[in-house]
């Protein structure tokens, strides 16, 4: 991976020498429009007459000058243009190099997380608006890691859920579950209510 050498340069040096670029492209094109305006001579048209003396349509010195101040700044741009391209790419390894790593903690932050949840042993298939579950914030998917006093550890099958409900009749129950890769705790209160049984959803045992 491209590491960000002592002489990699900022984003602002980078705006820098752009704007020093531009700068010479402005100076070229204003020394092309000298040679424009000396009767259109280019860089290569003859300074002197068929007879070998300088040109009297011209003003020589001026279109001299003109020609050596384009390849002098043609020279620096082209100079200007390899810094400004090993610039650009130090920016973007560096660029990539960030993402690379961000992604890389992100990853591995997750797995810490995933390493530090507890395995559930049920799963939330069903409940029903306005029900004691549905009242305490209980969703479909939430998977059980806890339930009153039944464990990851404890769980044999979902007669020991059934026993802490009838046991827990009007009184609160911390229930615990992982949603979206999270652990959330929540508060259930087994009662009757307009529907079937005191919590109004329904569990499944997850394959252990």
């Amino acid at each position: 991976m491209a590491e960000a050498g002592p002489d990699a340069l900022s984003v602002r040096e980078v705006q820098q020498l752009v704007r020093r670029k531009d700068e010479l492209e402005a100076q070229i094109k204003a020394c092309f429009a000298v040679l424009e305006g000396q009767k259109g001579v280019g860089m290569n048209e003859p300074l002197v007459d068929a007879e070998g003396y300088p040109r009297a349509d011209v003003d020589v010195y001026q279109v001299r000058a003109a020609r050596h101040n384009i390849i002098c700044l043609q020279n620096d741009h082209k100079a200007l243009m390899l810094q400004v391209e090993k610039a650009l790419h130090q920016l973007h390894a560096r660029e990539k190099e960030k993402q690379a790593k961000d992604e890389a903690e992100a990853q591995a932050e997750a797995m810490i997380q995933n390493q530090s949840l507890p395995q559930p042993f049920a799963r939330v298939n069903a409940v029903t608006p306005g029900s004691p579950a549905s009242i305490s914030g209980l969703q479909v998917d939430d998977e059980i890691i806890e339930f009153g006093s039944v464990d990851t550890h404890n769980f044999q099958t979902l007669q020991n859920i059934a026993t802490v409900v009838q046991h827990s009749e009007g009184k609160p129950l911390s229930v615990t579950v992982i949603r979206g890769g999270k652990k959330l705790h929540l508060g259930l209160t087994p009662k009757h209510w307009a529907g079937k049984g005191l919590l109004g959803c329904n569990i499944l045992p997850l394959q252990r």
